[in-house]
């Protein structure tokens, strides 16, 4: 495949343009600050409390990755890590009263983000889009992963 098309007929170079041109809408709204605690958001605004090993799957992330995102969350007050009364080893990761704030302020702007993008569709398409993308993902993580994605 010539590089040209490589561009415009890459399923993939597509796909993390869009996820880099999303992150970069996000941070737009978000005042600068980074788009890397959404999953942490999306996964404690689901669930109180989890696992650092539980976000990191979560998230399809790597253990080091998550380590690195809950430490600067940390620093900046968005989370709080208790100990896990079910395990004496592990801490639980919850969202602190500004964490909540925060991750309510970056759900809003991910929403209207996604309402923009989509906004490129007719309203019969956006659906059928969204099933397709979510089939990729599932035949992507079929290839290789142990548990499917959060989608």
């Amino acid at each position: 495949m010539e590089v040209e098309a490589f561009r415009t007929r890459s399923a993939g170079y597509l796909v993390n343009l869009a996820g880099r041109l999303f992150v970069r809408a996000l941070e737009r709204r978000l005042a600068g600050r980074s788009a890397g605690a959404m999953p942490v958001f999306l996964a404690l605004t689901e669930h109180a409390a989890l696992s650092q090993a539980a976000l990191a799957k979560w998230a399809t992330v790597e253990q080091p990755t998550m380590a690195n995102t809950l430490k600067r969350m940390e620093r900046d007050g968005l989370i709080e890590r208790v100990p896990d009364p079910a395990d004496g080893r592990s801490a639980l990761v919850s969202l602190t009263a500004d964490g909540r704030e925060r991750a309510r302020e970056a759900l809003a702007a991910g929403r209207k983000i996604h309402t923009l993008a989509l906004s490129a569709l007719a309203p019969a398409e956006r659906e059928i889009f969204l099933d397709m993308l979510r089939r990729v993902i599932a035949k992507l993580d079929a290839d290789g992963s142990e548990s499917p994605p959060r989608i």
